[in-house]
């Protein structure tokens, strides 16, 4: 093809469709799905304070019908059981060792001074006793020392006197006589034994001097020293130990208040044991709250063996007075059109023979988190019919209705500088660009509510 004639074909005049505007019934639909659910419901949760694993050891069916005090649901009770005996014993200990600890706090209280003042008069009297030994008892001993070994020859010379005077009086004799003769022996014995004690004198005057002496003033020195560091430590050690002891006491007081309290709260969690049910009605796993019912989490761990997770609703007692209602989501499209009062009916799922006429109760002005409204329905139950908690539903709500409606496809409608304009043809044939009222949409489907009337012919694109 040649290139003219391409261009011949790309410079033809877009060719538009008519539509002739008429009054026609309009209507606005819309279909959204709803599950039947309670309008209240007891929620059964396990409102612990210490115990987080239930063991579940009996459990009635899903969707049982249960009379007021049935037992719903049985847990597990060795383990917090012997954990409360546990607790027990350690309190009585506890109890007996506070009370130990606070005799022995008293005791020191009362002690602490007195011992002080004996080590403070125990350091000073070491250093009176060291003072006094080097001012003047060492120097004492020394002299007495000296005159003991002094008096000691004084002695061996009188009595080595003695025996040279004896001798020189038996010697002028040319005989001597028996009794001259146990006199000398008896002399030379004296002189011997003194010559011993003399030797005997001066090796403790030796000692004395060169080792008692001195080891004795090292003795007082360090008594001293020893007796004024004890008094220091005391004086920081006794005030320290009372109030150690006070913070051990104060300690014991905190770990007894609490077990005390951990056995208060396991005494509390061992009523949540064995749930009983709190009316006439029927018990549906998860729970039902705020138009919805979360069961697919619960239902795994509802089991014979099973751990229920404490302050998590496990399931539901539904009253056997409540009424049931439906329960849906909107999108921000129908939510914007929905409103209070709006009619409409209602269809189980999978059998829309019956239809249910229902009406809207409330329609959520903010989306959940998954963008959807919250809706809720209020149903006239046939009496012929019998709902149960958790069916699903089909709903259809007309929220608009019009018998005399102008409407055009949805894309026909431009929005201009204006507003929204419309391309209207003329009697004449000519066209021009008109602006209109909108009014709702459904579908691909337009209401205009002012700016053109019946008859008159629109361009569409």
């Amino acid at each position: 093809m040649k290139l003219s004639a391409l261009l011949f074909l790309f410079l033809l005049p877009a060719t538009a469709a008519e539509y002739k505007l008429e009054a026609k019934p309009f209507r606005v639909r819309h279909h959204l799905k709803a599950v039947a659910l309670p309008e209240t419901a007891m929620p059964l949760k396990l409102n612990a304070k210490t115990w987080s694993a239930f063991e579940i050891v009996s459990l009635v069916d899903h969707g049982t019908k249960v009379r007021k005090g049935d037992v719903m649901v049985g847990f597990k009770r060795d383990g917090i059981e012997q954990k409360m005996a546990d607790l027990k014993l350690a309190i009585a200990s506890g109890e007996l060792g506070l009370a130990q600890a606070e005799f022995d706090l008293s005791m020191m209280r009362r002690t602490a001074p007195e011992q002080l003042k004996r080590m403070e008069k125990q350091a000073r009297v070491a250093a009176e006793e060291l003072d006094h030994f080097l001012s003047t008892r060492r120097q004492a001993e020394i002299e007495t020392a000296d005159q003991s070994l002094k008096r000691q020859r004084q002695l061996l010379a009188s009595y080595e006197e003695e025996l040279k005077q004896l001798l020189k009086m038996y010697e002028a004799d040319d005989l001597t006589e028996d009794t001259e003769e146990i006199i000398l022996k008896k002399q030379r014995d004296n002189v011997e034994h003194m010559k011993f004690l003399l030797e005997m004198e001066i090796l403790d005057h030796k000692r004395k001097t060169s080792v008692s002496l001195p080891r004795e003033e090292v003795a007082l020195l360090e008594k001293r020293d020893d007796s004024a560091l004890q008094f220091e430590r005391a004086g920081q050690d006794l005030p320290r130990g009372v109030e150690l002891k006070n913070i051990e006491v104060a300690k014991m007081k905190n770990t007894l208040d609490r077990q005390k309290t951990e056995l208060a709260e396991l005494e509390h969690d061992l009523a949540f044991f064995e749930i009983r049910a709190p009316a006439d009605g029927w018990v549906y796993y998860g729970a039902v709250e705020r138009g919805t019912w979360t069961t697919a989490e619960m239902s795994k761990l509802l089991t014979p063996n099973g751990v229920v997770p404490a302050g998590k609703v496990f399931a539901s007692l539904v009253p056997a007075a409540a009424k049931l209602q439906l329960f849906g989501s909107a999108t921000q499209s129908d939510a914007s059109s929905l409103q209070a009062q709006a009619k409409g009916f209602a269809m189980l799922t999978g059998n829309p023979g019956v239809l249910i006429p229902v009406r809207v109760a409330q329609v959520s002005a903010v989306p959940g988190a998954d963008g959807a409204y919250p809706t809720t329905f209020l149903p006239e139950w046939p009496e012929s019919f019998m709902p149960v908690c958790g069916q699903s539903y089909e709903v259809t709500i007309i929220s608009y209705e019009n018998e005399q409606a102008l409407t055009i496809p949805a894309n026909a409608l431009e929005l201009g500088s204006t507003g929204w304009v419309l391309e209207v043809k003329d009697a004449d044939g000519k066209t021009g660009r008109r602006p209109v009222t909108r009014g709702r949409t459904f579908g691909e489907v337009t209401e205009i509510t002012a700016g053109v009337k019946a008859g008159e012919v629109i361009v569409l694109p």
